[in-house]
């Protein structure tokens, strides 16, 4: 056989290997409860990596579970993470305004521990799962994913880390940074008009207090929701896609990730 019939076989045989680990990257929907709520959530990873592998549980923001969260379960599963992107609203509760949005959102700011039971629930789901390594789970969130995931650090979940990219910081009860297992990092955009600073020195301040190992990163001319292209590209109106801190903010999870996870 000629030495380019070799490169071409060789050169075939690369490209069909990775073909075949692109297409690896597996989903499903999965059902689960939390006391009488039926929750739908959406799971992602590669089935071409044996054996277990660190968690990411993803959060929504206000807007429930979308397109958003299953795209970047679909990213982190290709990272070689088994991810889940859980449900906080309940099966077929999919708001169609922000003033839906905005009602299941507060229903859930307003009542921390239905809150904390519900992200606890998809926390139980990605640890039962054959893929995850029960030991190594993180938590990232969107806006009011970002409350969510910092609630599941205030719960006491016995967990890596959690992300909180451009997230509410408030809690009604402050104190209960001292349950905090976990490391935290928050991604914020420093000219986030719904994150007052007020709630930024009182988040900061609950850290300390609590002795917990956090970082706080702000990205100058951010505002609300800079990861989402969907959020628009005028920040005057308090709410945009920012490319750059959408860019960096995804490094710094990597970075937190490869410290967690190491």
């Amino acid at each position: 056989m000629s030495l380019k019939s070799i490169l071409t076989i060789s050169l075939i045989a690369t490209l069909m290997s990775t073909s075949t680990t692109r297409a690896a990257v597996q989903t499903k929907t999965i059902e689960y409860k939390q006391a009488d709520a039926t929750l739908e959530g959406y799971m992602a990873w590669d089935d071409a990596q044996p054996g277990p592998r660190p968690g990411v549980l993803i959060v929504h923001d206000w807007m429930g579970p979308s397109e958003f969260t299953e795209s970047h379960a679909r990213k982190l599963a290709e990272m070689g993470f088994v991810a889940l992107a859980v449900d906080i609203y309940g099966k077929g509760i999919r708001p169609k305004s922000p003033q839906e949005a905005g009602q299941q959102a507060m229903k859930f700011k307003n009542d921390r521990t239905s809150l904390r039971a519900r992200v606890n629930a998809g926390l139980d789901v990605l640890k039962s799962d054959p893929h995850c390594d029960p030991a190594k789970i993180a938590a990232i969130g969107y806006c009011f994913g970002g409350t969510t995931v910092l609630e599941l650090a205030r719960s006491g979940a016995d967990i890596r880390g959690v992300v909180s990219f451009h997230g509410g910081l408030d809690s009604p009860t402050p104190e209960d940074g001292k349950n905090i297992r976990c490391k935290v990092l928050v991604l914020h955009g420093a000219d986030d008009p719904n994150v007052p600073p007020k709630d930024v020195a009182a988040f900061q301040q609950e850290m300390r207090s609590a002795g917990v190992d956090w970082q706080f990163v702000a990205y100058g001319g951010a505002v609300h929701a800079f990861t989402n292209p969907k959020a628009g590209d005028n920040p005057a109106r308090g709410v945009a896609y920012n490319a750059a801190a959408d860019r960096r903010s995804w490094e710094a999870m990597k970075d937190f990730f490869a410290e967690v996870f190491k």
